[in-house]
């Protein structure tokens, strides 16, 4: 059956989003094999090409794939973030219908890496306020973040929830108005302590982010270390070439 709430949309986007919400709360286990197109007509009374239609969309977002002969199977659920615009974990990850939350593993004022006080403006001498967290997806642990802050902002973060996410409590409870960041993706093999968080073994592959976040001064007040888990996690970017740029090289 579908949902009633979702009556104004196409009949495909209802069939899509009703499996989605059906993988993504595990009634379909990783791996299991989904009814099959025959079936899925007959449960949501639909035709062929509507079914076909949900079903390219699952496959698009990496929740289902097709065995040539077998039939069609949930993925592990990847989730993808667009970036597009500065949001936090959750600001993105809501809306797509996931569960979030944060696990605080620790806050505290320390003295910081070169790389940290390049980043953030800091001296020598200056301490800053770091933050390590656990952020979980569906309660599944699917990152690592460890986020560094000017002393003058972080010690605003000590009496705060840090079970959601810091953006909005940036802008709406510490009044600093986010401006851009600098993003920066790698590969890499989890240490020991990221591999026991993210219920994995050493060594295995990870997606490493660096994000520096500026106010709309052009300030930094945010510089973290986000690793990733690589089966669980994927980043998509949207650019555009600037044709103002390129225009000399257009032949006459």
């Amino acid at each position: 059956m579908l949902p009633q709430n979702m009556s104004h949309q196409p009949l495909y986007l209802q069939i899509k989003e009703a499996l989605k919400k059906q993988i993504l709360a595990g009634e379909y286990a990783p791996y299991q094999r989904m009814p099959s197109e025959s079936e899925l007509m007959n449960s949501f009374g639909v035709s062929r090409i509507t079914v076909r239609q949900a079903l390219r969309d699952l496959h698009s977002e990496g929740l289902i794939f097709t065995s040539q002969g077998k039939g069609t199977f949930a993925s592990k659920p990847k989730a993808m973030q667009d970036v597009q615009h500065l949001e936090g974990f959750d600001e993105a990850m809501k809306p797509k219908g996931y569960e979030t939350s944060a696990r605080l593993i620790s806050i505290r004022e320390t003295t910081t890496s070169k790389d940290v006080q390049e980043k953030l403006g800091l001296s020598a001498k200056d301490r800053a306020v770091e933050v390590v967290r656990v952020r979980y997806l569906n309660r599944e642990p699917v990152s690592v973040d460890r986020s560094y802050f000017p002393i003058a902002i972080g010690q605003g973060l000590f009496s705060k929830d840090l079970s959601r996410d810091i953006f909005p409590m940036l802008e709406n409870q510490l009044g600093i108005a986010l401006g851009r960041a600098e993003i920066s993706l790698e590969a890499r093999p989890a240490d020991a302590d990221i591999a026991k968080f993210l219920g994995l073994e050493p060594g295995s592959p990870i997606m490493w982010v660096e994000r520096l976040t500026r106010d709309r001064d052009d300030n930094p007040i945010d510089y973290e270390y986000l690793a990733f888990r690589g089966d669980s996690y994927k980043y998509r970017f949207q650019i555009e070439r600037d044709p103002h740029k390129h225009a000399n090289n257009q032949e006459d």
